[in-house]
């Protein structure tokens, strides 16, 4: 590896101001052997907490808080270490290793002031070495150049670079470059879904076309606005609109869901346009802008078109990464999280250095769509998502992708952050339809078991779970995707524009499905704090938790106090309401995940009865038939995916193109 440098000259002490610093441009040709950016090192913005400045500048050692000029340069104080081995700025050297045709990586900083500028890397276990460096004399501005080996970073490991310096420093236009153009540029199609968030989809917007580079670079951005709240009337589009000019394409149609809307960007892209990689986003995100270019560079260089995901930031608590990467456990046909790996990993508290478990390279199933590349080789092969309206559709397209030969990858540094599901609970409420009923779809297409493997016994499992916590609308929701399931594929397409009307209405047949919001109409508890503790003893031993869940199923089959029908036991907050203390209760009043309402949940011995036992029977059911359903799902997919199919469909639905 080498050090190499390029002399440019600056007024020793002019002020630099965002107007005249050039952005380190992903076409431009750089000096030396950096040929075309792959990865810019930003600096926060200015209204970053000290948290949120961690995923940028490690300033644990400076004298103080490095002061960033702009988003592309850093000023640093004397006698200071600052060090960029954070989670946008590192390089993630072993993700470039595995997957690209790349044998170097080459970074490029550019320095003014006495300082060394020293070259780490890291290995798997995350245990860090010294590689290079290069010292600098004086205020004019040097372009220091560093071209770095990626052959020893097979199964994880980053590059990064630190900054000591002797008197007051700053660092310009540093980044990440490769050392060859890629065999071809990738055309670059963005594809946005919303409904009734039309702030939300210009904020999204707003940020594509106000970073010059990432803006230059995109060749179709569609948006699928399938709400009655129109993007078109929200105060910034004007603005939006005039930047794209005709790079921008607003199509208007019914609420199809995720899967739909999605579907429909990735359709205008890919039959409507040259675009080669289309990248869909959330609405609901908060976009790290450099996050575009380092997906596409990403997939420029892959050796074989690939999948190319962003990981989720927490938006609620902008340090942690929520997800470094997911897959489908085969045994019960469910998503988690990688091995390895961990959620919600904040690094306010530790750094990338201080976390030997981010080094490790991981390898994924597939990544969630709130951002996620798709090539057009990919789409051509496999073809279209599922229409399932929501859930499971990001899944069950790597889960194909990956059979037919092309891979995901979740690559750590390009990003999102978005609600995290942490503070949701889309699995007890009307998506709860949709969980299922697409699990079921998608284990039907790509379980290896023959009758499922561990899935309908933890289905039955669930069920129960549901009904001891009061939540018969959850079961109900459950049975009717059972049901529709076991029906076929036959109706998918015809089903999706009114499935969430139909599961909205499922999902009020019961109390504990109404969310009420004015909760001073509610009667205060009948139970005493006092009298409560009782029921909050936790079982932890094996002997426990069985006891407390034979007590549980004797008590929901018996009589309700009549009492406790109108007048709640307790109010419960959210996080309260486990099943060893609601188990033994006739009512109460549980908050809801985001804290907007309550809902009140009331024993039902009969309902509780009969629920089960529909569930047992359904679930048998699918379990006995499980093959053939498989066959029947498996025979329907290449219609179900088909770009054909899709068209005549969004024709069928109709939309208007703005």
């Amino acid at each position: 590896m080498s050090a190499t440098t390029t002399e440019t000259t600056v007024e020793p002490d002019a002020p630099v101001s965002p107007e005249i610093v050039s952005e380190p441009d992903a076409e431009d040709l750089a000096p030396g052997k950096a040929v075309q950016l792959l990865q810019r090192v930003l600096m926060p913005r200015p209204a970053d907490q000290i948290k949120v400045r961690s995923l940028y500048l490690d300033e644990v050692n400076s004298a103080s808080r490095v002061r960033a000029r702009d988003r592309f340069t850093a000023e640093i104080a004397g006698a200071s270490e600052l060090s960029f081995a954070t989670y946008f700025n590192a390089f993630p050297a072993s993700y470039w290793r595995r997957w690209s045709v790349l044998e170097t990586v080459v970074l490029q900083v550019a320095v003014a002031g006495t300082c060394r500028v020293d070259v780490y890397r890291s290995k798997a276990d995350g245990e860090s070495m010294h590689v290079t460096g290069a010292t600098h004399e004086g205020s004019s501005e040097r372009t220091l150049e560093f071209e770095l080996d990626l052959g020893p970073f097979i199964d994880g490991g980053w590059y990064w670079f630190d900054v000591t310096t002797e008197e007051t420093t700053t660092v310009r236009s540093a980044g990440w470059y490769a050392p060859q153009a890629p065999a071809e540029q990738p055309k670059l199609g963005i594809g946005i879904c919303t409904y009734n968030r039309p702030v939300d989809a210009v904020a999204a917007l707003t940020a594509l076309v106000e970073d010059d580079a990432v803006r230059d670079l995109l060749h179709l951005v569609t948006v699928a606005d399938q709400g009655t709240n129109n993007v078109r009337d929200a105060a910034r589009y004007p603005e939006i609109a005039e930047a794209l000019g005709d790079r921008l394409r607003i199509v208007e149609q019914p609420n199809l869901g995720g899967s739909g809307g999605f579907a429909r960007t990735m359709h205008e892209s890919f039959t409507n346009s040259d675009v080669t990689h289309h990248i869909l986003l959330d609405d609901d995100i908060q976009l790290e802008p450099d996050s575009i270019l380092r997906a596409r560079a990403f997939a420029a260089y892959a050796q074989k078109p690939m999948l190319v995901g962003g990981q989720m930031l927490a938006l609620q608590d902008r340090s942690v990464l929520h997800t470094m990467g997911e897959i489908v456990d085969r045994s019960n046909f469910f998503w988690r999280n990688a091995p390895n790996t961990q959620y919600f990993h904040d690094f306010g508290e530790r750094s990338l250095r201080q976390s030997p478990d981010l080094h490790r390279r991981i390898d994924v199933d597939y990544n969630g769509w709130w951002m996620c590349l798709i090539p057009r080789a990919v789409f051509e092969d496999i073809g279209m998502p599922l229409p399932v309206f929501i859930k499971w559709d990001d899944a069950e397209y790597g889960l194909r992708a990956f059979a037919a030969g092309f891979p995901t990858v979740s690559l750590p540094g390009t990003a999102i952050w978005h609600l995290s599901w942490g503070d949701k609970d889309d699995a007890s409420d009307w998506q709860a339809y949709f969980h299922i009923r697409n699990r079921l779809i998608s284990a039907a297409l790509h379980s290896p078991y023959k009758h499922g493997g561990k899935l309908f016994a933890e289905m039955v499992r669930h069920d129960l779970r549901f009904l001891i916590n009061l939540q018969y609308s959850t079961v109900e929701l459950h049975q009717m995707a059972y049901r529709d399931f076991l029906a076929g594929p036959g109706t998918l397409f015809e089903d999706m524009p009114g499935s969430v009307l139909k599961a909205r209405e499922k999902r009020r047949t019961h109390p504990d499905g109404r969310v009420l919001t004015n909760t001073g109409d509610l009667p205060l508890p009948s139970m005493s704090t006092a009298e409560a503790l009782r029921f909050r003893r936790i079982p932890v031993t094996p002997a426990q938790i069985g006891k407390t869940l034979v007590k549980a199923i004797a008590h929901n089959a018996s009589a309700v106090d009549p009492a406790h029908r109108e007048v709640p036991q307790l109010n419960l907050a959210f996080q309260d309401a486990q099943w060893f203390l609601l188990a033994r209760l006739d009512s109460a009043t549980v908050g809801t995940a985001d804290g907007r309402g309550i809902t009140f949940r009331q024993r039902d011995p009969r309902a509780f009865r009969h629920l089960f036992a529909q569930s047992t029977q359904l679930l048998r059911r699918m379990y006995a038939e499980w093959p053939e359903l498989q066959q029947r799902y498996q025979a329907a997919a290449a219609e179900l995916t088909s770009v054909e199919r899709w068209g005549k469909a969004f024709e069928s639905w109709g939309s208007t193109r703005v």
